[in-house]
């Protein structure tokens, strides 16, 4: 059995201060609520219109953002390559150059602030990516100057990466301790990256164990036990979302074979500025509604952890990707962030989840790096 869930008596009322909210309906008939599974969203989305801004819609940009770092230079360089995308758009290609020279200056100029933010054992390879992305700068110059967009976008993608990388070993421990009376489930403590095949192609997606290491650990464990293997997608809807993780049988989701016990998981957001996740209620109803998680629902082929509409803390095995669509879905309008948990983001080939539908199958998850950050219960 099914049970319904979604966003039923949202209290729109609280949004107040002047914002406007919208219906914004779907394109076709919604689904039947009989159809909907453990952990459904609702049949249309709800969206408040919030203060304008540029929302970032992709998930490496956001996941790099969201690491626990504290460096001021690599957050420039960041910000001016993840820039570049609004100048490549509009064909910008004099500010697409200024940016490159600035990036250029702090890569000279700040080389030893950079390395300094970096612990010493580690040290050795961040200068060799600082050294590749100093390298990489040359073509990137030589594909502005010939109006080559698409090598611009790959060169900026890859120093980007190389980005990523430093920013990583930037991490020097776990950032705040998990509540107690989670000890009995599995926590990630750091990063891990699953290779999800379906029968419609294979993905690659990044949990985030660092913002969401409850909802992670729940996530990378199943993957590991099997879990997800050979099972149906049972929701999908065009622009908004496409789900799993309901096993066969009466039951909505992960039974623990050890204690025979339905395998809750609280709800977990951690909120910008916040130093540790707020756990087991939505930011609504905690009076937060109008706080930006770090990990939001605005990037296509975000993984949110599925729940009961009337239970925060009763989220299990079943999780959806988010088929965000500018139109439908505003990047930083939806009412998705703050009542649902993000723990992760496809980052390659998420074209598969446009040929996915209800009946296609996950035939295998694989976790293909950080498994050593999983950490399981004593």
């Amino acid at each position: 059995m099914s049970r319904r869930l979604g966003l039923n008596g949202c209290p729109l009322a609280q949004l107040g201060w002047g914002l406007m909210v919208v219906l914004s309906l779907w394109l076709g008939q919604t689904a039947p609520a009989n159809a909907l599974p453990t952990g459904a969203l609702p049949a249309s989305p709800l969206v408040a219109y919030l203060p304008p801004g540029n929302a970032i819609t992709d998930g490496r940009a956001l996941l790099r953002y969201s690491l626990p770092i504290d460096n001021s230079d690599i957050r420039t360089v960041q910000a001016t390559l993840e820039g570049l995308s609004d100048w490549l758009r509009s064909k910008r290609w004099g500010p697409i150059a200024k940016d490159l020279n600035k990036v250029e200056r702090i890569l000279m100029r700040s080389r030893e602030e950079i390395l300094a933010a970096v612990p010493g054992g580690k040290r050795a390879a961040a200068i060799s990516y600082l050294d590749d992305m100093e390298a990489q700068l040359v073509p990137l110059r030589e594909a502005v100057d010939l109006r080559d967009r698409e090598t611009v976008w790959l060169k900026r993608a890859a120093i980007l990466e190389d980005v990523s990388r430093i920013e990583e070993l930037m991490v020097k421990e776990f950032p705040f301790a998990v509540p107690p009376e989670y000890d009995t489930l599995p926590q990630l403590k750091g990063r891990a990256t699953v290779e999800i095949k379906t029968n419609k192609g294979t993905m690659q997606a990044i949990i985030d164990g660092y913002s969401a290491p409850v909802t992670g650990g729940n996530f990378v464990d199943l993957v590991q036990r099997g879990f997800y293997d050979g099972m149906e997608f049972t929701r999908a809807e065009d622009n908004y979302v496409l789900q799993t993780g309901d096993p066969a049988g009466p039951e909505d989701g992960f039974i623990d074979p050890k204690t025979k016990a339905y395998r809750a998981v609280p709800l977990e957001i951690l909120v910008k500025g916040d130093e540790a996740p707020v756990y087991g209620t939505t930011l609504e109803d905690i009076g937060r509604f109008l706080d930006a998680p770090v990990l939001p629902f605005s990037a296509f082929g975000t993984l949110g952890m599925a729940r009961p509409n009337t239970d925060p803390n009763g989220g299990s095995s079943q999780f959806f990707f988010f088929l965000f669509e500018p139109e439908m879905t505003p990047a930083g309008l939806n009412l998705l962030d703050g009542r649902y948990a993000v723990f992760g983001y496809v980052v390659d080939n998420k074209e598969v989840l446009d040929q996915l539908t209800q009946g296609d199958r996950i035939e295998s998850i694989r976790v293909v790096a950080g498994a050593d950050n999983l950490v399981q219960p004593t």
